[in-house]
């Protein structure tokens, strides 16, 4: 079992960027309109199954 190598040195040249995680994602306006269209839809759907319905 070999042993588990250690951080990369990058040898001259621009840093690596950094990861960025599933938050960062969510932080863009865009996908956040869109997920609020959906939530929406589900609300009124379900609204009209309970009182419609």
């Amino acid at each position: 079992m070999r042993p588990c190598p250690g951080p990369r040195r990058h040898s001259g040249g621009p840093p690596a960027p950094e990861p960025r995680g599933c938050l960062y994602a969510l932080s863009q306006p865009p996908l956040m309109l869109f997920l609020t269209f959906i939530a929406v839809l589900l609300l009124i759907g379900a609204l009209h199954d309970l009182l419609v319905l």
